[in-house]
């Protein structure tokens, strides 16, 4: 544990847990964790086309989650379909499309499964920095939109009637969770990221009685979820991201146990 690959694992799993707390309460305020796993999928898209056009993955991750998220904004103006069906289909045509550009780069989706299921333990300190300007970008932008974001989780309607630029502050939120999605897909994965935003956030929720309270609880239950997962990692000999999902899982199942906060 006293070696450096550990410490910046542990440095950047800390950053992507600060702000996937408070960010993941909006997502369960506003019951969207659908939406985040379909911008997850989308980043796996992102993640093919930097790879085959030679740019950057992380950019490439966050240019495809913010377009989908555009595209989902648009389509959801149609009354054919529902936002969930809407939701299913991209989805799973991002997740699939990513796998196959994937593909088409290195014949085979093996050779980036730490993008699929994260690789903590192979960071580099470069990593560590881009992870913490990342996180600290995302607290800076939710700060300035915490009271529409909050108005909104309350009745969207009435936000609106309130003076709230609803779709503007809609479209900051979810460049939010495309940049925390971009940005920890080396922590814990594009395929876990979701599990890191809802369940931390969902756990808090038994356990606080103020937005601000259960926004700085998730943040606690999601670094002690990234310490718990890394020692998981370390003395069990197991995959780090989906050991820091199981833990944040365990401290969710403890909360169950304790009455709800008034």
């Amino acid at each position: 544990m006293t070696q450096p690959f550990f410490q910046r694992a542990l440095l950047a799993g800390l950053a992507i847990a600060s702000v996937a707390g408070p960010v993941g309460c909006f997502i369960v305020w506003r019951r969207m964790a659908y939406f985040g796993e379909t911008l997850a999928h989308a980043g796996l898209f992102g993640v093919g086309l930097g790879l085959l056009l030679g740019f950057s993955l992380t950019l490439g991750a966050a240019a495809a989650g913010i377009a989908v998220a555009l595209l989902l904004m648009l389509l959801r103006n149609q009354r054919v379909l529902a936002t969930d069906t809407l939701l299913g289909i991209l989805s799973h045509a991002s997740l699939a499309l990513g796998i196959f550009t994937v593909s088409m780069v290195t014949g085979a989706t093996g050779d980036h499964l730490d993008l699929l299921f994260g690789d903590i333990l192979t960071v580099s300190w470069q990593d560590v920095s881009v992870v913490w300007t990342g996180a600290a970008v995302v607290l800076l932008v939710l700060g300035f939109l915490w009271r529409d974001l909050i108005a909104m989780a309350v009745h969207e309607d009435l936000a609106q009637a309130e003076g709230v630029k609803v779709k503007r502050v809609e479209l900051g939120f979810v460049v939010l969770i495309a940049l925390i999605t971009a940005v920890a897909m080396k922590i814990v994965g594009l395929l876990l990221i979701t599990a890191l935003l809802v369940i931390p956030a969902a756990a808090a929720r038994r356990l606080s009685n103020s937005p601000e309270g259960m926004a700085l609880v998730a943040a606690a239950i999601a670094c002690v979820s990234v310490v718990l997962g890394l020692l998981l990692s370390a003395y069990a000999d197991a995959i780090t991201g989906p050991a820091i999902v199981l833990s944040a899982a365990l401290l969710f199942v403890l909360t169950l146990l304790r009455p709800q906060a008034n």
